[in-house]
C-alpha cells in the first residue's frame, strides 16, 4: 500500500489492471490499510478512492484470525490471502518485503525495485 502511494511502478500497474481488466481484483485488508495510513497519512483515503481496489472488512472470522497475532496488518493480509469460496485459489500478497512472508502459507508477488 505504501509502495502504491509512493509511485511504485509495479503497484501502479496492479491498480490499473484491477480497474481496467475483467477478472483482476485488488484487495486491501482493513488492518493493513490502517497500518499504512499510520506510516503515511492519507494512504487509506487515497487507496479507498481508487475504483480497482476492494477494501476487505474486518468481519468476525477475520477478527478471530487476527486477534492473537502481533501484527494485525500482516495477520489480516495472510487471512485475506487464504482460499475462500469466492477465491478458491486464494489471493497473492503483493509486497516490497517478500522475505517477511517466507514460511507463510501464501503466494507472494515481489514489488521491489
Amino acid at each position: 500500500m505504501l509502495a502504491a502511494r509512493q509511485g511504485n511502478v509495479l503497484a501502479s500497474r496492479l491498480i490499473h489492471r484491477a480497474h481496467a481488466e475483467a477478472g483482476w481484483f485488488l484487495y486491501a485488508p482493513t488492518c493493513a490499510l490502517v497500518e499504512a495510513d499510520r506510516v503515511r497519512p492519507g494512504t487509506a483515503e487515497h487507496l479507498a478512492a481508487l475504483p480497482g481496489v476492494t477494501i476487505l472488512d474486518l468481519d468476525l472470522p477475520a477478527a478471530l484470525a487476527v486477534a492473537g497475532q502481533d501484527t494485525w496488518a500482516a495477520a489480516h493480509s495472510r487471512y485475506a490471502a487464504q482460499p475462500t469460496p469466492e477465491r478458491p485459489d486464494g489471493a497473492v500478497v503483493a509486497t516490497t518485503f517478500p522475505k517477511r512472508w517466507e514460511g507463510e502459507p501464501v503466494r507472494v508477488l515481489d514489488l521491489g525495485d
